[in-house]
């Protein structure tokens, strides 16, 4: 697993280093700049700005620049927060769409665990239906869409939650709903899978034989092996649960790093697009790593190579 593990962390490195070239390419490649949304500036703040933050130095001495800051630690400052860093904007935003995306992830799992679960044990009754009604319907609309649907029931008609912010455990449901309804969806149908095709497997049947419960048979002996692409579908997850909480976090006008982001874009604050983007990117690379290392754990026999 050592040398599995190294390989890995390699591939992590170079990974981030294609997604910090284009990201910086990508974004020197839109016409205008930083300053150039300010009204009526006049040109020579504009040239004094750029070389202050060394803007006006070819794009690759630019890059180099901003990479050997940041393996030393500094992100760099922002353009637009005036005398704030990119570090202080990530540590202050990051802890709020964790924890959002934290609580979101566990509902997900457990709901989805438990819904593909007892479809698959009623296949073909009414609940098997009704549920992968609800999947499929979780799967095709939008996160947008359910969070204006939930906004619209919950926030404008009943007046029951709180449509903004987090200022209280209320204030978590729509968001953390909305965020979970999709892999929700997707991990109950991976669970349904993976829990009809261990039913059919012959150790299943030996132990059905020998008089095993129903529920003994389904969490001790069925659901190790139908849980794996569930835990495969892990490292995915988080990628959407990071991205995706951009829209619900803009939606609900929760204070996280995906509404810093959006702003960061919208602005063209150069420091921030880089450092949020890479520390995005090597917080995926390190969770898919840990899936992977975890499905191990989970199943002895794999190999990993």
């Amino acid at each position: 697993m050592g040398a599995y593990a190294t390989k890995r962390i390699g591939y992590a490195l170079l990974t981030i280093f294609f997604i910090s070239v284009i990201t910086f390419t990508l974004m020197n490649l839109i016409p205008g700049g930083p300053f150039l949304s300010e009204k009526n500036i006049p040109k020579e703040t504009v040239a004094a700005l750029n070389a202050k933050y060394g803007l006006d130095k070819p794009l690759p001495q630019q890059y180099l620049n901003y990479m050997g800051k940041m393996l030393t630690g500094d992100l760099g400052d922002s353009l637009k927060q005036k005398g704030r860093s990119a570090n202080d904007i990530i540590l202050t935003a990051f802890p709020t769409s964790a924890k959002l995306a934290g609580i979101s992830i566990l509902i997900a799992v457990i709901l989805g665990i438990i819904m593909g679960s007892v479809s698959a044990l009623n296949r073909g009754r009414f609940s098997d239906r009704a549920l992968m009604v609800l999947s499929t319907l979780g799967i095709a609309v939008p996160s947008f869409v359910m969070a204006t649907f939930l906004l619209i029931i919950f926030g404008v008609k009943l007046k029951c939650l709180p449509t903004f912010g987090l200022r209280s455990a209320a204030a978590y449901i729509l968001p953390c709903t909305t965020l979970a309804f999709y892999p929700m969806s997707y991990i109950t149908r991976l669970m349904r899978s993976g829990m009809l095709d261990a039913l059919d497997q012959d150790y299943i049947r030996t132990a059905r034989s020998k008089g095993v419960g129903r529920m003994i048979l389904l969490y001790k002996h069925a659901l190790r092996n139908a849980v794996l692409p569930v835990i495969t579908y892990l490292g995915p997850l988080i990628a959407y649960m990071v991205t995706g909480s951009f829209v619900v976090e803009k939606i609900f006008n929760i204070p996280g790093l995906g509404r810093e982001f959006i702003n960061c874009i919208t602005a063209r604050d150069y420091p921030m697009v880089m450092s949020t983007t890479i520390f995005l990117a090597v917080l995926i690379v390190v969770m898919n790593l840990i899936v992977d290392l975890c499905y191990k754990l989970v199943d002895p026999r794999i190999t990993l190579q």
